[in-house]
């Protein structure tokens, strides 16, 4: 028989979400009743309309991913000559003037963390709400995984604004962020607020029931 793994909900405590600490109801309810002992965050044992927040958020954020990778990201103008590129060109163009280390951060960084960061909120998402008790640990892990990589989304920006203030000062061209910066930087903070919204205590409820 499987022994299944004991959670707050079992020890009527509640896992702050900013500190971690566990905090005992009857403790809590004799101090200060909903506020965290340790940090002062406000505690909930789940998070209100924490699902069909993130769904919008995600929604949201897969339509402004779309523009983000179709739309141009820099304009570049010299001699008279104004090309623009795409995310995509952008990386093809790097790879092939040799500068591959700035072309996988930029793959990485605007296609695959976003992408990554959406599927695994989905299918977290599609878990809770179809209440699989398949690895709550895993599953945990994934959701840890999207807030690692949330910090590093913004790091192809952070290169275009370099590129952007090089050429600048050589004078030699111009070149401006297009639209497609605008719709990756939404997708970011979005993402990232889809990431806040979600509550990964959902993922063990399912458990719960079952062990019931």
């Amino acid at each position: 028989m499987t022994t299944l793994p004991v959670t707050a909900y079992h020890t009527s405590a509640i896992s702050c979400l900013s500190c971690h600490l566990l905090c005992r109801r009857e403790k809590m309810v004799a101090r200060m009743p909903g506020i965290c002992p340790r940090c002062g965050a406000r505690l909930h044992t789940r998070k209100k309309n924490s699902i069909s927040r993130t769904w919008a958020l995600i929604l949201t954020a897969m339509m402004f991913y779309l523009p983000a990778n179709i739309l141009p990201i820099t304009h570049l103008s010299q001699l008279g000559v104004v090309q623009s590129d795409t995310i995509i060109s952008g990386v093809i163009y790097f790879f092939e003037t040799g500068m591959w280390p700035i072309a996988l951060i930029i793959l990485i960084a605007s296609i695959f963390i976003p992408l990554l960061k959406l599927i695994i909120l989905i299918y977290l998402l599609i878990s809770v709400q179809r209440r699989s008790t398949w690895r709550p640990r895993d599953r945990t892990r994934l959701y840890r995984i999207t807030e690692v990589v949330g910090r590093w989304s913004m790091v192809d920006i952070y290169v275009v604004t370099i590129l952007v203030a090089l050429i600048k000062l050589g004078a030699v061209a111009d070149i401006d962020a297009g639209p497609a910066a605008l719709f990756f930087s939404a997708v970011v903070i979005i993402t990232m607020l889809a990431a806040m919204s979600f509550d990964p205590r959902l993922i063990w409820d399912a458990q719960e029931s079952y062990d019931e």
